[in-house]
């Protein structure tokens, strides 16, 4: 068996619902999500001219018990079969409760110690903006804040986001959701 699943209980994996705590929230001082993303926080590259810059996030009233946090960000419309993975930031501590803006850097640079980036689906750790295939309808950019019952997750250093986000799940209190929107 693999290192990082040796933690988790055979219950873990039936992977139970989540129950929400209540005032649970996420919310951004640079999305509304009313209106399209904004430029600078759309993707540089693929056809896309944003400036890639993570929006700053803002969460408050995770449930009790929280040990630590981890945010994904994911766009279910994207034409792949399976979404495109955005931002993955996991072993956020408990106490950290906003991200500023562009605070992912494929460095993690701006992130709070202890924290880390998975591999997105661009490759490479870090924030990736919104870039969904010129005449798409607008794509739907789900934003979760996880909070999970224990104080780190343990995953290899290559974990793809599927793995991040199955072992987030497996480890999760509760979660809060912003859905913002873009098209081009």
């Amino acid at each position: 068996m693999p290192r990082f699943f040796a933690f988790l209980p055979v219950a873990a994996l039936a992977l139970a619902p989540v129950a929400q705590a209540a005032g649970f929230s996420l919310t951004s001082p640079d999305l509304n999500p009313a209106k399209p993303v904004p430029v600078r926080h759309v993707f540089a590259g693929f056809g896309c001219t944003g400036e890639n810059l993570s929006p700053a996030l803002e969460w408050k009233n995770p449930p009790s018990g929280t040990r630590s946090f981890a945010l994904t960000v994911y766009d279910p419309d994207a034409p792949t079969g399976s979404g495109w993975w955005h931002w993955v930031v996991v072993n956020l501590p408990p106490g950290t409760m906003s991200l500023p803006q562009g605070a992912g850097t494929p460095d993690g640079a701006r992130l709070p110690a202890g924290s880390s980036q998975v591999r997105t689906d661009y490759g490479g750790p870090g924030y990736g903006g919104p870039c969904p295939p010129t005449g798409d309808k607008p794509h739907r950019y789900v934003m979760t804040i996880h909070a999970l019952k224990v104080e780190r997750l343990e995953l290899p250093d290559n974990a793809t986001a599927a793995l991040a986000g199955f072992m987030i799940r497996a480890n999760r209190l509760g979660e809060a959701t912003m859905t913002v929107r873009y098209g081009r």
